[in-house]
């Protein structure tokens, strides 16, 4: 654990590099006329039937405001539309057009390899080291952020750890006894 003294170095080093890192993966899909919260609408309905807006939310931790917007404007690139939903009719089910899911099948392989670029000088050691202390980093952080599995706040406030759970369902494995 580092010390109080190195602390700050550490959070701003890890600050830095995710900076640097959405950075680095934004200038690819820029290349293909999408932002970054886009591409991560393509790459979540990828492979999928479609998914609600209330879903796609929650899978892409975009906010329901900006969502509609991203929607809107992939839905005018001709990449996704919005159907009725067969069981509910309140809601709307967005999913890819063709030209949707021939961009995320040509897409998202060029862009793993392109990110993939990053870790070409890592050992899979050192790799397997970095995901250890990334993951650890972030099981304490919700750890800490909830009070005994009482879903609330160190300040007492509901909601946020069971919206993280919720959230972060697929992740379950991950997180284990932390959420």
């Amino acid at each position: 654990m580092p010390s109080p003294s190195t602390f700050p170095t550490v959070l701003r080093e890890l600050l830095r590099t995710h900076q640097t890192f959405l950075s680095y993966a934004a200038s690819h899909v820029y290349t293909l006329d999408l932002t970054l919260p886009q591409f991560d609408i393509i790459i979540t309905l990828g492979s999928t039937k479609g998914m609600t807006f209330k879903k796609l939310g929650e899978r892409t931790l975009i906010t329901k405001g900006t969502l509609t917007g991203v929607i809107s404007r992939l839905e005018y690139k001709g990449l996704v539309q919005r159907v009725a939903s067969e069981t509910d009719g309140r809601s709307q089910i967005v999913r890819l057009t063709a030209a949707g899911e021939a961009l995320f099948e040509r897409a998202v392989p060029e862009h793993l390899d392109y990110v993939n670029q990053i870790f070409k000088g890592s050992s899979p050691e050192d790799s397997a080291k970095l995901e250890a202390a990334l993951l650890r980093l972030r099981k304490t952080t919700i750890a800490l952020r909830c009070e005994g599995g009482s879903g609330k706040l160190a300040d007492k406030s509901n909601g946020w750890c069971a919206k993280v759970k919720d959230i972060c369902k697929h992740y379950q494995d991950s997180f284990g006894d932390f959420i």
